[in-house]
């Protein structure tokens, strides 16, 4: 359920203990929280808060385990998703209800490698984020102001090229606006946060599907996810065009299709080298 918000084993943000409890900590209106999250054998979830925000997001804890995800009329047209749906039956898309937190990373993530977006994710929370409440030794995300007075060499250091620099720049200065995203949700939403220059469809559902759960927002413009659906339902590699044709049985609920298809394990094969990071600090 929260594989989705971890970026990389060393995200600072959100981590998992050798006892299974899944600590993990963002902003919210309120102030910076830190939660802590183990399940029981009989499948309830124990939740502890630290922190300003943290009565906020205890509150908000039903939706980002999936609580408020209604599944109810998802019909599986393939039989690998009707399959995985079997095997999965409480699998749900969670709403972390705030948009800026997984903005940042969504942008990182635009057009490079994932070692090389996590790389950057990394050193932005480690040298410009807050510590986390509570007893975790987390960072929390770097706020909007944060990031706009970030001067231009610590950018380069942390492996952020100009554009997404730009992009980050343009929504840190409306950053409350984009909040607002969740409560229009769907198409809306995405249409609000594609107002900013430098965050097209891709980033925008990448934000939708994490912050309200949006469950027709398909990551149009991804460099793997055409493919492991081409191979995954029609036994063949697919571009964007084709990916949207094979899931439109699927409308209002694509991005449920696609979680289905990930979470079922089922990759693309490789071939050929894969794309290589790109060293800005040595530029």
């Amino acid at each position: 359920m929260l594989a989705p918000l971890r970026r990389g084993r060393g995200d600072p943000t959100m981590r998992v203990d050798a006892e299974g409890t899944v600590w993990r900590a963002g902003t919210t209106p309120a102030g910076a929280a830190t939660l802590a999250l183990r399940g029981d054998h009989a499948g309830t979830v124990h939740a502890i808060g630290w922190g300003p925000g943290a009565a906020w997001a205890l509150a908000g804890l039903p939706a980002l385990l999936g609580a408020d995800d209604d599944d109810s009329a998802f019909v599986p047209h393939h039989p690998l998703i009707a399959q995985a749906r079997h095997r999965m039956p409480g699998l749900r898309l969670g709403a972390t209800r705030r948009v800026w937190d997984v903005l940042v990373p969504a942008v990182l993530e635009q057009k490079v490698t994932g070692v090389e977006a996590r790389r950057s994710w990394r050193e932005l929370c480690w040298r410009f984020g807050e510590p986390a409440p509570g007893p975790a030794q987390l960072r929390v995300p770097p706020s909007p102001a944060v990031v706009r007075a970030i001067p231009d060499w610590e950018w380069h250091r942390a492996g952020v090229d100009r554009s997404r620099r730009r992009a980050l720049l343009a929504a840190a200065a409306v950053a409350h606006r984009l909040e607002g995203a969740v409560a229009l949700a769907g198409k809306a939403g995405r249409d609000l946060l594609c107002k900013v220059p430098g965050i097209g469809v891709w980033t925008a559902a990448e934000v939708a599907q994490r912050a309200w759960a949006d469950a027709d927002a398909v990551s149009v413009g991804d460099f793997h996810i055409p493919s492991v659906v081409g191979y995954a339902l029609v036994g063949r590699p697919l571009d964007d065009a084709g990916m949207l044709e094979v899931l439109a049985p699927y409308a209002p609920q694509r991005h449920r299709a696609v979680r289905y298809i990930e979470a079922s394990g089922v990759r693309r094969p490789r071939f050929g080298p894969r794309f290589s990071p790109r060293n800005y600090r040595a530029m």
